[in-house]
């Protein structure tokens, strides 16, 4: 094998592609796509953020939504990322997203992604946003057996090397079990 260096580079797959979702003060729904995030214990998500309007309504509500990308909601979901709600107010509804309130904490569910964790803010300090996921939601339409399926889910991921986003593929193996095999 013949490796390349990089250099320090933020480079991992997957990447999740996360849109947080927020209400301003005023009950407005915000969302931004947010690339850096990690499940970091059981009922915990941490994102690597800097200042936002997202992070102002945060600090306000105390709550936010992370839903997951889809396949089929590519283009909303990068023009969320583009622009700031700091200069377009209505960039959620421009995006052609519709907000139902989170029966969790107050912050938006967004209709068209399937599945969103609902988080109350624990802290944000050094740029990482730490929330206490307190419910998992998803639609019944990305369900199997009462469980959510990745096939219907078709979540999407980063690719920062190429700057593009990959929907992510099928099943390999099974976890906590494959392991054993041979052994």
């Amino acid at each position: 094998m013949s490796r390349v260096n990089f250099g320090a580079k933020p480079f991992m797959y997957p990447m999740p592609v996360l849109i947080i979702g927020t209400y301003d003060e005023n009950g407005v729904p915000n969302a931004m796509n947010a690339a850096w995030g990690i499940i970091t214990d059981m009922n915990e998500i941490s994102i690597s953020m800097s200042k936002h309007k997202t992070t102002e309504n945060i600090a306000k509500t105390g709550a936010f939504t992370v839903s997951i990308a889809t396949e089929d909601t590519v283009e909303a979901c990068d023009y969320v990322g583009l622009e700031s709600a700091g200069k377009v107010p209505d960039k959620f509804a421009k995006a052609g997203f519709h907000a139902t309130k989170s029966g969790y904490v107050n912050a938006p569910l967004i209709d068209e992604l399937p599945m969103a964790l609902e988080c109350k803010l624990r802290s944000f300090e050094n740029g990482i946003l730490v929330g206490e996921i307190v419910n998992v939601n998803a639609d019944e339409s990305i369900l199997t057996d009462g469980r959510i399926d990745p096939e219907k889910l078709k979540p999407i991921t980063y690719d920062p090397v190429n700057q593009a986003y990959i929907r992510l593929g099928e099943k390999v193996g099974n976890a906590f079990k494959d392991g054993w095999k041979g052994r």
